[in-house]
């Protein structure tokens, strides 16, 4: 698997795992978080110089919607959303969605203040060996 590394504010953490992230689910998300094996998404009103990447994913608990907010320059993937494809928010990943343009206001939000504040988790393919 090539390296991939992936920024997890502790908010969104504690939101989409109730706590810290399962091993199993970490691979998940690893290996899902290849900007190639994702679709861009659109949305209005993302900072400059980013794009939303969608994910699809299984877990050991089923299918599982991911979300990342990529910063262009340099390549930094942010998690946003780790949600089953039954959530209000993992059935319909789009801008067409008020849940999701809600959820995801409020995730950038968080994102942007845990980035200022230093509260994020790196999670890195190294993690797996």
């Amino acid at each position: 698997m090539p390296e991939v590394a992936i920024v997890v504010s502790h908010r969104i953490r504690a939101r989409e795992f109730r706590g810290e992230i399962p091993a199993a689910d970490i691979e998940v998300l690893l290996r899902c978080g290849r900007v190639a094996l994702a679709t861009p998404l659109a949305a209005p009103g993302l900072p400059t110089g980013t794009r939303l990447l969608k994910a699809y994913a299984t877990s050991a608990q089923g299918p599982r919607r991911v979300l990342y907010l990529l910063v262009v320059e340099p390549g930094d993937l942010f998690l946003l959303f780790y949600r089953s494809k039954n959530d209000e928010v993992g059935r319909n990943m789009s801008s067409q969605n008020p849940a999701f343009r809600r959820q995801l206001a409020r995730h950038l939000g968080w994102l942007q203040q845990d980035i200022t504040a230093g509260r994020v988790d790196l999670i890195t393919t190294s993690q797996l060996r």
